[in-house]
């Protein structure tokens, strides 16, 4: 007999992307409001890595609320005061890059559509949190909707590619790839072949859902970090109508192909 949903302790992924008090979008939070909602998750979740998220969905039961910190994109603001507020605080995230805006200080195409083209991370900030012990992920190189893409060698080129870059910049292994946009539209099956196939251990979507024992532990599903602190609240109450009305991604059997084997060292 399966447990009650509120003994499974849902691990909540939350996903941000920028961090700072100008130039206020829907994918920007003030830093105020981001320290806030960290210290209401320590107070109510055990925040953890991803990799730790994993091991608690591969289990039979996970009996202690968990909340996991993500970052996509790879904006410059985020140095500023967030990411060395959150490693002073001791709190483990993952930092998602775009490598090709980041190599080359190209601002991403939805900013420059708004009018305000923000800096993205200097290659040298990268070293810094690698060096510092952050969990650094793939985001594809020019964060396009992977689904769009129909040409195996150029989707193989934003997903491999993407992990290949962050490595030759900081000599540190990738061992995640997070979606853009990430929304079901946006995924693909041939994507998560070949992140698998690539050695990755997971991948992150981001249109919502918790995480549960016993859920496929490649697939980690993410919540944004709302900057509104009732939908913020609400959202990451684990709520059992909220889980059971969000219809999961089929990805199929990407696992099928038996040389298919993640790189666990």
């Amino acid at each position: 007999m399966s447990l009650p949903f509120w003994l499974l302790s849902p691990i909540v992924v939350l996903f941000y992307h920028r961090v700072a008090d100008s130039c206020p979008n829907d994918w920007t939070i003030s830093n105020d409001r981001f320290q806030a909602q960290i210290v209401w998750l320590r107070e109510r979740f055990e925040i953890i890595s991803l990799v730790e998220a994993q091991q608690r969905m591969g289990s039979a039961t996970s009996r202690h609320p968990a909340a996991c910190i993500t970052f996509d994109d790879g904006y410059a603001d985020n140095c500023r005061r967030a990411i060395p507020w959150l490693l002073d605080q001791g709190v483990p995230f993952t930092y998602f890059v775009a490598t090709s805006h980041v190599l080359e200080g190209r601002p991403f195409a939805h900013d420059i559509a708004r009018g305000c083209p923000l800096d993205p991370n200097t290659p040298e900030q990268i070293r810094q949190l690698a060096a510092a012990g952050v969990e650094l992920g793939a985001h594809t190189r020019n964060h396009p909707d992977i689904a769009s893409i129909d040409d195996e060698a150029v989707l193989h080129n934003e997903i491999v590619g993407s992990m290949q870059d962050l490595e030759q910049l900081t000599g540190r292994r990738v061992r995640y790839f997070a979606f853009p946009f990430g929304m079901q539209h946006n995924l693909s099956a041939e994507a998560f072949r070949i992140a698998f196939r690539a050695g990755l251990w997971g991948v992150c979507s981001a249109y919502g859902g918790y995480n549960l024992p016993g859920d496929d532990p490649f697939h980690i599903h993410r919540i944004h970090g709302d900057p509104s602190w009732a939908r913020f609240c609400n959202t990451v109450t684990a709520d059992p109508r909220k889980y059971r009305r969000i219809a999961r991604f089929k990805p199929g059997d990407y696992r099928s192909e038996s040389h298919c084997v993640p790189r666990l060292q």
